[in-house]
């Protein structure tokens, strides 16, 4: 299969399937090695900033998903008319930041952290698919630990949890 090709079929499967698809599903259903498929997706990703163009290639742990430019929203509002949507509190960032940053962590931490019980951030959090249980703690009890999702990466732009900015005085 010749490069124009691959192209054309990883802009079809990314836009069939809405959700990020992973380097090793794209590589399988197009028989291409994962290295070389990588190159061509990042000259895809290219190809699509090179033309402006209405979408993009976005990279999400290993996965990767076609979206739409939000220097574009304004029109896509125009268009759509979404409903308003309700961002989040100031306490709710505040959650999310410290499950970010402190990932997995428990319920108890988080409020040891924040000086305030978070029950209904986490509530809200998780509603929004900005976090979810990753697993539980070892010993008494064991305790939910959170941590956060890809819709989290997505919104916040991030390829990976790795790629947050430092934070020098959280420990």
């Amino acid at each position: 299969m010749d490069i124009k090709k691959i192209k054309a079929a990883v802009e079809c499967l990314l836009f069939v399937s809405g959700d990020p698809v992973s380097l090793k599903e794209l590589s399988s259903a197009l028989e291409v090695d994962q290295a070389t498929l990588k190159k061509i997706i990042n000259q895809l990703t290219d190809d699509f900033d090179d033309e402006a163009r209405g979408i993009k290639i976005v990279e999400i742990n290993g996965s990767y998903q076609l979206c739409s430019r939000s220097e574009l929203y304004e029109y896509v509002e125009k268009l759509l008319k979404p409903k308003a949507k309700t961002g989040l509190s100031q306490a709710s960032l505040e959650t999310l930041s410290i499950i970010a940053y402190k990932q997995p962590i428990t319920k108890s931490s988080i409020d040891s952290v924040r000086g305030v019980k978070s029950d209904a951030c986490i509530t809200r959090l998780v509603e929004k698919d900005m976090i979810k249980e990753i697993g539980r703690m070892e010993g008494p009890g064991r305790p939910i630990l959170y941590g956060t999702t890809d819709t989290f990466l997505r919104l916040f732009g991030l390829k990976s949890i790795g790629e947050l900015p430092p934070l020098n005085d959280m420990d």
